[in-house]
């Protein structure tokens, strides 16, 4: 389906898709313990927005944040994904999907960021020139990066430790913006990059590279989430029922994404969000977002705490991670009032 076709459907036909009454049937969700709540501290919710198809519950969920009493839902817009956490670090957004691994670098770090939920799984795919076949073939390669402590550098570093590897030496890293590491890698003058959607999609469609590993579908990156929730913790402190009831329209988002990909896709396009209709709608239908529930967000903060430390990236116990930076009470709390 073109991107002209799609922006035939028009936007009011997908919100009244989405709001709470739309969705209360579609998702099986009864708006009772919404109503039952309290209001939330603030009506104002502050989120962020990169060029990424896979935050695209934190995008369709402007409306459902309407309905849990969000008057005024702001898109903080960033163009690299280190600006999630400076803006969760600083304060500047309150909640917002991030990769677990620079999560726990902050929490390791003492900055005022709890983790609150897994979203869903995958997103990354390692793409590779044909002189690496596994992540073990990147010992002595270079590897493009946004910038270190990207959530690309940080994942990838994750990985090459867990088959044995050290990232501090073993990996030339390089930043370049994508473009550039696509001209590189289509050159040969880089040997791998992680591609996030839409370009993993394009890169796929258009024959540059090969996947080398790709997160949805192998093991073990596959079993945990790839993207978390989280906020600043002054923000989650003070307001805990507006969080929780940010969080219940994401999750409830999430679940859209899953049931409604065609709907969703139309939706980002005409938001802005992403300009191809098609790489959207493929990267919705390939990423788990309905196993949100199947999924414990504390052992893939144990599994990546684990990594990073055999990375010499973080000193901290898996444990340690867990009790400063996580609160799993609002999930909980969600995981029993969402049921199936």
């Amino acid at each position: 389906m073109s991107t002209q076709h799609a922006r035939q459907f028009s936007r009011r036909r997908f919100l009244g898709g989405v709001t709470l009454a739309g969705t209360a049937g579609l998702l099986g969700v009864p708006p009772g313990p919404v109503a039952a709540e309290p209001p939330p501290e603030t009506t104002t919710l502050r989120l962020v927005k990169i060029p990424s198809i896979c935050q695209a519950p934190q995008y369709v969920a402007e409306e459902l944040l309407k309905s849990e009493g969000f008057t005024e839902v702001i898109y903080i817009k960033k163009d690299r994904d280190t600006g999630i956490q400076q803006a969760l670090v600083s304060g500047e957004a309150d909640l917002s999907n991030n990769y677990g691994g620079p999560l726990i670098l902050s929490v390791e770090a003492g900055d005022p960021v709890v983790i609150l939920a897994g979203l869903h799984v995958g997103c990354f795919e390692l793409v590779g020139t044909d002189r690496v076949r596994a992540i073990r073939d990147l010992k002595g390669k270079t590897v493009a990066v946004p910038g270190l402590g990207s959530s690309q550098h940080v994942y990838l570093a994750s990985m090459v430790a867990y088959v044995g590897l050290d990232p501090r030496t073993d990996i030339t890293w390089v930043p370049h913006s994508l473009a550039d590491a696509v001209r590189l890698l289509t050159e040969e003058k880089i040997d791998a990059f992680l591609a996030t959607p839409p370009a993993a999609q394009e890169l796929r469609a258009k024959g540059i590279g090969h996947v080398v590993v790709n997160s949805t579908l192998d093991r073990p990156w596959s079993q945990y989430f790839c993207c978390m929730m989280a906020g600043h913790r002054a923000f989650v402190r003070t307001h805990p029922v507006a969080a929780k009831r940010a969080l219940r329209a994401i999750l409830k988002a999430n679940q859209l994404c899953a049931l409604e990909p065609e709907r969703v896709a139309t939706f980002l396009v005409e938001r802005g969000f992403t300009p191809n209709y098609d790489y959207a709608l493929q990267t919705l239908r390939e990423l788990p977002y309905a196993r949100w529930r199947e999924y414990d967000p504390e052992d893939t903060i144990r599994f990546y705490a684990l990594r990073l430390h055999e990375a010499g990236m973080i000193k901290s116990t898996p444990q340690k991670i867990i009790a400063q930076g996580t609160d799993w009470r609002f999930l909980n709390e969600l995981k029993k009032e969402l049921k199936e």
